[in-house]
């Protein structure tokens, strides 16, 4: 795994193994992803939501996010984020946070311009916490998220319109897009 493009290009990022605490994002999901995205990234504050090894976060500050806070449960993911943070010299960019997603959504004042939600599969996870990644996405912000292929989703929660789906074999991408204020 490594980071495809912008400052931090080629660096190569660590995982945990197997995929029952994380699961990385494919390479061709991750352009997919960040093409999607590339013209909203420069300056952007960005909320990586399950980050696992941290490389979605990673990717968009190497392509010109300003800061990045990466969130996941796992102790050890929460390691090897910082571990990848450094070897992509991108510490004083970013926050790491143990806690699970509904906990931080909870507690969070801050507004986001990018949210990436890859929460794992078949729990019907991004439906349920739509709600509260509405109240921390900017006005004009896209939340993408990361479903398997089927997974229903709403096409509007909140200020979130749904705005295009992709497919990419068994993964699905969802681009949500927030109200801009008038």
């Amino acid at each position: 795994m490594r980071v495809i493009s912008g400052t931090a290009r080629g660096t190569r990022l660590a995982a945990l193994p197997g995929e029952d605490v994380t699961r990385p994002t494919g390479d061709r999901v991750k352009e997919g992803m960040f093409s999607a995205v590339q013209f909203m990234l420069e300056g952007a504050r960005v909320l990586d939501l399950f980050a696992g090894s941290g490389q979605l976060g990673i990717e968009a500050l190497s392509r010109g996010a300003q800061h990045c806070v990466f969130i996941d449960e796992s102790r050890q993911a929460c390691r090897v984020v910082k571990e990848n943070l450094k070897a992509a010299q991108m510490v004083k960019q970013a926050a790491v946070f143990e806690r699970g997603a509904e906990a931080y959504l909870a507690s969070c004042t801050q507004k986001f311009d990018l949210i990436l939600l890859d929460p794992p599969y078949r729990r019907d996870l991004v439906p349920a916490l739509l709600p509260a990644v509405a109240e921390v996405t900017a006005p004009g912000g896209v939340v993408l998220c990361e479903t398997e292929y089927g997974a229903e989703l709403p096409e509007s929660c909140g200020a979130l319109q749904l705005k295009k789906q992709y497919k990419y074999g068994t993964v699905a991408l969802a681009r949500y897009e927030a109200q801009a204020e008038l």
